[in-house]
């Protein structure tokens, strides 16, 4: 059918939620865009007219499509090339959706996300939606075709796991980003001593370079082991010239809601790290390299004005 322009509006007014919501489920921003995409295509076929409420309507498609894409998804992931690791966000991108509160904020965190891939289709779907944007449990049932009673159930495990996973206390942004100063300071001094001194004794270092560029499969583990990795990758060599293929920038920012390295080489971005940072240290990097998963954050960094770089790589 002929959408009205009133149709249509009412359509793109739900467009940033939907995206929103989209994104947290897939952990992928294009995956998203084409979930939004096909739910535009199946309300442009509906009768429109007998649907009584519009947002609950194209919120319940949207989510039908994301569960297909989730069980087709760990399929894929099962064959996927080391480590997977979300598509990042800068700071300002409108699919980053709400952030008024700190369950909203930590819904987006590369942490978070990477632990949603641990849940179910439909305990990832309850939390997205109640944690994120407060949908009350009778609505997800509705949306999953269940009982208000599993709806609550569903959040209950997911959350369990999501805590389970999440044992730190974070610190404001002014001390994270004290700390991130502190850390390419000691990541460029030469030391592995400085290093150490800044993370948890069981911190983590995971890259994503999806088989496109070079990235080690297994994480790095533990903070002597992270401490090493790390040193090596922020000391200028030949090899590191001849990879990146130019003089790297290295840009304090902001990724998913936690503070970040943007790594660009001519104006392209080539690794986006999000720090994780607790009371106790820095406890996780998490870099973003598949080229694949990055061409979003270029042409965002290419819209915006970033500033001076930290620190330069010749």
């Amino acid at each position: 059918m002929v959408l009205t322009g009133t149709q249509i509006d009412l359509f793109e007014a739900s467009m940033p939620r939907l995206k929103a919501i989209a994104y947290r489920l897939l952990g992928s921003a294009s995956d998203a865009e084409d979930a939004v995409q096909d739910t535009f295509l199946r309300w442009q076929s509906a009768d429109v007219d007998r649907i009584e409420v519009p947002e609950a309507w194209l919120t319940k498609v949207l989510t039908n499509l994301c569960l297909n894409q989730l069980t087709s998804a760990r399929a894929r992931r099962e064959t996927y090339v080391g480590q997977w690791l979300p598509e990042p966000l800068l700071a300002g991108d409108p699919m980053l959706g709400p952030a008024d509160t700190v369950e909203q904020r930590e819904s987006v965190s590369f942490a978070v996300l990477a632990l949603l891939e641990r849940l179910s289709p439909d305990e990832r779907v309850v939390y997205v939606l109640r944690e994120a944007f407060g949908y009350p449990h009778r609505r997800i049932a509705e949306i999953l075709d269940a009982t208000e009673s599993a709806s609550q159930q569903l959040f209950h495990r997911a959350k369990k796991h999501i805590a389970e996973g999440r044992t730190r206390t974070g610190i404001d942004e002014a001390a994270a980003r004290r700390i991130v100063d502190e850390f390419l300071t000691a990541a460029t001094s030469g030391r592995t001593e400085p290093l150490v001194r800044l993370l948890t004794a069981d911190a983590v270092a995971i890259g994503d370079g999806g088989g496109k560029v070079p990235a080690r499969t297994r994480p790095f583990e533990g903070a002597v082991a992270v401490a090493k990795f790390m040193r090596s990758l922020f000391t200028p060599n030949q090899a590191a010239r001849n990879l990146l293929g130019g003089t790297a920038e290295i840009h304090v920012s902001y990724a998913n809601g936690l503070p970040a390295l943007v790594v660009t080489v001519d104006g392209r971005v080539i690794g986006v790290m999000c720090l994780e940072i607790t009371s106790d240290g820095i406890a996780a990097f998490r870099n973003q390299a598949n080229p694949d998963k990055l061409e979003r954050a270029t042409r965002q960094w290419a819209a915006t004005d970033h500033g001076e770089p930290a620190l330069r790589i010749n």
